[in-house]
């Protein structure tokens, strides 16, 4: 088997599309392994609609939730026999034309740890609403790093990951609600040999009302923006030798704190602004296990408290 595609399923809205979309691949040398996370939902009705020997589908006893949802993606790992494995998420779509033009680039490029594909964004109707910033055939980690950092979107659908390379580093990397977990996972296997993109459209990333950024709990979106920071800390603490990669690790070292101070601005905002703006005193009494410095007080009190009322 050359191919795993991976659904971590929960939700029945969109299944049964993104499991048409996998199995309309130009490319047929592929499995589609299907793990449902103790769903409340009637999953499995919507998979039988489906007689194809190519699907397999898996229960898990107990919910991974939102919180551990990388736990279900390392279990449909554990499930995969392809060489090469995508997960996606189970309102996400695949391209027809996906997992061609992943096998014409990794013959193009072989034994890198990751792949990438350009993506459309689709609304919840299905239509394509936007689509992410094209990018050149092959990079290095740092030039995809920096690039991530100077606003590129990117999702766990749109990378192919060597398997066992995958395996050996231990597994998609977890954190809480998967915050920078695809952007971490994609970094470790890209590490040694860089990354190729699909200079195509193959993959479509669903925005809608309940994906887990949209409905996580702040604290732990906060609890993931630490972990994630000391992981980037200890990442960036060996100095490339590539002339062009040591500007990029330079200008990333430079942004570093920038960074992750607007990643907490951010979900601290959302928080104040989706339930009670005068819970920025809930945010300061925690500045410290956060380490949430003064200036972010100072913005949140500006754009939450005060513009509202200008």
């Amino acid at each position: 088997m050359f191919f795993s595609i991976t659904i971590p399923a929960y939700k029945p809205l969109f299944l049964r599309e993104a499991i048409e979309s996998c199995l309309s691949q130009t490319y047929t040398d592929f499995e589609l392994i299907i793990v449902d996370d103790a769903s409340p939902y009637d999953l499995i009705s919507i998979v039988k609609q489906f007689e194809d020997s190519r699907v397999h589908y898996y229960k898990n006893k107990t919910n991974c939730g939102a919180i551990n949802v990388v736990d279900n993606w390392n279990k449909c790992l554990g499930y995969c026999t392809g060489k090469y494995v995508i997960c996606m998420g189970d309102d996400d779509r695949l391209l027809p034309n996906c997992l061609e033009e992943y096998s014409k680039l990794i013959d193009k490029y072989p034994n890198l740890g990751v792949y990438h594909a350009w993506t459309e964004i689709i609304d919840e109707n299905g239509s394509v609403s936007d689509i992410t910033t094209a990018r050149p055939e092959y990079e290095t980690v740092y030039s995809m790093l920096w690039h991530r950092w100077k606003g590129r979107m990117q999702y766990i659908g749109d990378f192919c990951f060597d398997t066992q390379q995958l395996r050996n580093a231990g597994g998609f990397y977890k954190l809480p609600l998967a915050w920078s977990s695809d952007e971490i996972s994609a970094l470790i296997a890209a590490k040694e040999s860089g990354v190729a993109n699909t200079q195509t459209p193959t993959f479509q990333y669903r925005i809608n009302r309940f994906t887990i950024s949209n409905v996580g709990n702040a604290d732990e979106k906060l609890n993931a923006i630490q972990q994630s920071q000391q992981w980037y800390n200890q990442f960036l603490q060996e100095k490339p030798n590539d002339n062009i990669d040591n500007i990029f690790w330079t200008l990333i070292n430079e942004m570093f704190d920038k960074h992750f101070e607007m990643m907490k601005y951010n979900a601290i905002q959302q928080d104040m602004i989706g339930k009670n703006m005068f819970r920025i005193m809930y945010w300061y009494k925690r500045r410290k296990k956060y380490n949430l410095n003064l200036k972010i007080f100072m913005r949140l009190f500006k754009d939450v408290l005060v513009k509202p009322f200008k």
